[in-house]
């Protein structure tokens, strides 16, 4: 085999330090990628597939980008899943002997990414490790682009049910993992669930030892006090090596680590919070028709991704939620300032990302121009904020956190206004960002270029006067420098102290020892000035990176106020109330509205409902009615009026007291996980199991439809069950709303302690139904299935033929195999009806009662019921 040219072999050592990268190897002009690479940047980028004589008798196979392009492809690559890695010349050529050096300069990942053209700009972009030792979980998470860096354990449960759910809820764009705690299906199940990018790490980066001392060398000792036994630093430590090597440097702007526990704030599984559509809709996964949608009005980019981490993270600590709740208020009662403030903050640039390219050296002069401006606005927002206060004249808590670090940082404003122009453009590679009056070495040599630019022009003028050629000129390249250009037709008018260059088709290229000179001087200038601006600008840089601490606090504080006055002003504008949060058990809801349904409807008013629910006689509400009447939409907005009160909202009803909750757990609705193979059944059982085993007394739970997926009396069972253990179990008993088609649920009325029965008001008009979307108290009386399929449009031949068949199996031994399968239950023990009756002292009493009742109105699972009642109180006599 003939041996590779000295540039392929260059190729394929840098190609060994990124096996599972696409190598964009730096060759002129141009990135070129070779063999395997180039097939697949070929078919996804849809560029020409060429082959390059490499030494070998094959070609390989090659494809290339523009490098002033790159930006736009590698964001198509990481789009699409696959990590690029860029190798660029590290030495000047002219100093090189024989191969120019080269080297992996950055490594580009869906998790580390800090581009704008990369990022969906009010969401974090999260990046997240994880370190499996048994059964606990070490995760850290960041953000590369703003610094935000997040530690936390889990350690009890079914923790690889806690992973999922903390991924939910950070939905980082890529997740690195250990690769020997790491198993193939955690890894099938993260990409099924979550269609996220999975690389599992060698177990020594996770190293303890390791993972102390480069945390301890980035932000001291002190960090790791009280962590001796927590996972999470062993996936700190693996995490930030991880960024390092990506990104080829330090993260400065990663200036700490925020410890926290689950268990902090409220804890929402998968299921519910896809469920509840809190960031994204079940349908399309668009932000339109999520509770985010309707929530956020924020100003700022920063503000977004605060306000959308308060609905991934609601608080569940009442003095908490009562002082942004405060802030939020006081922002809503006062319009005007509100409105100033708004307008403010709409001047505001991205802080938080601006910070991260300053501390990676990628910040270019229009964005510390951007800096500025956003620094300009922030007296003004302090002087409105101070403005802010409450009936007893002091201003909230949490507004007097966003002042104390709100900090105009009036040096940095008054570098940057003073030394980068207004106009500064993009790059530093053409100049000209450095303002004039600056620096006086700046203004001599800016003044010698444009004083050239008249000179060459002034000399243009009299060359073609002194020698007579009318279309003489003055051009410049690369190769000759300035030169004097001459037509052929004028050759013999050509004086001889011009030293001939170039000979061309139809001209010649001529010089002088004047121009010679000139061009020393101006391109002296040139290089000088060049040279000068950009240290200069890497001196602004330096001061302002010096600054980080407090711009990273100034831009957490806009986000913050930016975030409060969204929902003041959502507020205002939806007609919302502000809750009354406590620590009780109450949850009672006035005219409570869906915050998106209503938000959504056309031409049609939302009927609102009330909500009452506490710890001792309404704590179970059993939901009837027929299909599409609002059931699920009802228990829902529960659930987000719930949740809404504890990130500090204001809430669509007319008035709310709402007691704390720990956890909401919803089952909504069918469907399957084909996948991992799990039928629409299991799936819907994993979910109520899940909600059994992690739900308490303080949780709110939302079921809708619980046994639908199996036989009747099979499902009829389940949810039976479910709902005694629920409303009896010492552990659970928690606040629940249970939507159902199994009417037999309503007689737990009076049985169960806390069971109330609640359906939707239907009108019948003919064989139609109009729904009034109103709730009552009571059970429904009908499903109204048949009508609802009216309603849906089927064939009125299907429709009839439905009805037949309904009567028929009304009138079959359906009802009576009920009634056997009770009596059998009774047989084994299961009820107790018979030993009653049997009693001879008690049957006249029970035949006395039964004469008043007829028995030919009930079915007979209503007639044993009521039997068993009758039963039940003559014992007691």
């Amino acid at each position: 085999m003939a041996e590779l040219t000295p540039m392929m072999k260059q190729y394929m050592e840098i190609k060994k330090q990124s096996k599972d990268c696409i190598l964009f190897f730096r060759l002129g002009d141009f990135y070129e990628m070779f063999f395997e690479d180039a097939k697949i940047a070929s078919k996804e980028l849809e560029i020409v597939l060429t082959g390059k004589d490499c030494g070998q008798e094959e070609r390989a196979p090659m494809c290339g980008i523009p490098f002033h392009s790159s930006q736009n492809y590698i964001a198509k690559l990481v789009n699409k899943g696959y990590k690029v890695a860029v190798c660029e010349q590290v030495e000047d050529a002219s100093m090189a002997k024989g191969i120019v050096k080269r080297d992996i300069v950055k490594i580009y990942t869906k998790g580390t990414v800090t581009e704008d053209n990369m990022l969906d700009m009010r969401k974090n972009n999260f990046l997240m490790s994880v370190f499996i030792c048994g059964q606990i979980y070490g995760l850290a998470i960041t953000d590369v682009s703003t610094g935000e860096f997040l530690c936390t354990s889990i350690n009890y449960g079914n923790t690889a049910n806690k992973l999922m759910d903390e991924i939910a809820k950070f939905s980082p764009s890529e997740i690195i993992i250990s690769e020997d705690g790491c198993t193939e299906e955690l890894t099938k199940q993260i990409k099924n669930r979550f269609d996220i990018y999975v690389t599992r790490i060698d177990n020594a980066d996770y190293d303890r030892n390791k993972a102390e001392k480069h945390i301890t060398e980035l932000f001291g000792e002190a960090m790791l006090k009280g962590r001796e036994y927590e996972l999470s630093v062993n996936a700190a430590g693996a995490l930030l090596n991880y960024i390092e090597n990506t990104q080829k440097m330090n993260i400065k702007h990663i200036q700490t680590i925020e410890f926290f526990k689950i268990e902090e704030f409220m804890m929402l599984d998968v299921n519910s919070r896809r469920n509840l559509e809190l960031t994204e809709t079940m349908r399309d996964k668009g932000r339109k028709g999520s509770l985010l949608w309707v929530l956020d009005r924020t100003k700022t980019s920063m503000g977004g991704r605060k306000l959308r981490k308060w609905v991934e993270q609601p608080l569940i600590r009442a003095d908490d939620i009562n002082d942004r709740l405060n802030a939020v208020g006081e922002l809503f009662e006062a319009y005007i300032l509100r409105a100033e403030l708004r307008e403010l903050l709409d001047n505001v640039y991205d802080l938080e990302r601006l910070c991260g390219k300053l501390a990676l050296g990628t910040i270019t002069p229009r964005e510390l121009v951007s800096l500025k401006k956003s620094l300009g606005q922030i007296p003004y927002v302090r002087d409105l904020l101070e403005n802010i206060k409450s009936s007893k004249g002091e201003i909230p808590k949490a507004v007097e956190r966003v002042l104390t670090d709100l900090n105009p940082l009036k040096d940095v404003y008054n570098l940057l206004e003073e030394a980068i122009e207004d106009d500064a453009p993009m790059s530093t590679k053409d100049g000209g960002f450095i303002k004039q009056g600056y620096n006086a070495d700046v203004d001599k040599y800016r003044h010698a270029k444009s004083e050239g630019k008249g000179w060459l022009a002034k000399l243009e003028a009299e060359e073609r006067e002194r020698t007579g050629i009318k279309n003489l000129k003055i051009g410049y390249n690369k190769v000759f420098g300035y030169y004097l250009e001459v037509t052929k037709s004028y050759l013999s008018l050509v004086p001889e102290d011009y030293i001939r260059k170039q000979t061309l088709a139809s001209n010649e290229r001529y010089i002088t020892q004047e121009l010679k000179e000139f061009e020393n001087e101006i391109l002296n200038a040139e290089d000088n000035l060049q040279s000068f601006e950009l240290k200069l600008f890497n001196e602004v840089k330096d001061y302002v990176n010096g600054k980080l601490f407090e711009l990273k606090a100034t831009a957490n504080a806009v986000a913050e106020i930016d975030a409060m006055a969204s929902l003041a002003e959502v507020a205002e504008r939806e007609n919302y109330a502000k809750p009354e949060v406590d620590d009780s058990m109450t949850i009672d809801i006035k005219d409570g509205r869906h915050p998106v349904v209503e938000k959504v409807l056309i031409d049609v008013s939302f009927i609102p409902n009330d909500t009452f629910l506490d710890e001792t006689e309404d704590r179970f509400l059993i939901i009837t009615g027929p299909n599409m009447a609002g059931k699920s939409t009802y228990m829902r907005q529960t659930a987000l009026i719930v949740l809404m009160a504890h990130i500090g909202s204001y809430v669509p009803a007319s008035s709310a007291h709402i007691g704390i909750c720990d956890k909401i757990f919803t089952r909504v609705g069918a469907s399957d996980d084909l996948a991992s193979g799990q039928s629409t059944f299991m799936v819907e059982m994993s979910e109520v199991s899940n909600i059994l085993k992690n739900a308490t007394s303080r949780s709110l739970l939302i079921l809708d439809e619980i046994g639908r997926g199996t036989s009747t009396f099979d499902g009829l069972s389940i949810a039976w069950a479910v709902t005694e253990h629920i409303s009896e179990s010492e552990q659970l008993g928690a606040r629940t709303m249970f939507a159902t088609h199994y009417h037999e649920l309503t007689e737990l009325e009076g049985k169960l302690s806390g069971v109330k029965n609640y359906c939707i008001d239907v009108k019948k008009k003919g064989e139609d139904i109009i729904f009034l979307r109103k709730i009552i108290r009571g059970g429904a009386d009908d499903s109204y299935g048949i009508q609802v399929a009216r309603l849906a449009g089927l064939p009125q031949a299907v429709l009839d033929r439905a009805t037949d068949i309904l009567k028929q199996l009304e009138n079959s031994d359906l009802a009576k195999k009920e009634s056997k399968i009770l009596k059998k239950k009774q047989a084994e023990g299961q009820l107790d009806i018979l030993s009653f009756v049997s009693n001879t002292v008690m049957q006249d009493e029970i035949i006395e009662e039964l004469k008043n009742i007829d028995m030919q109105t009930l079915t007979p699972i209503e007639a044993l019921n009521r039997l068993y009642e009758l039963t039940q109180k003559a014992k007691k006599r």
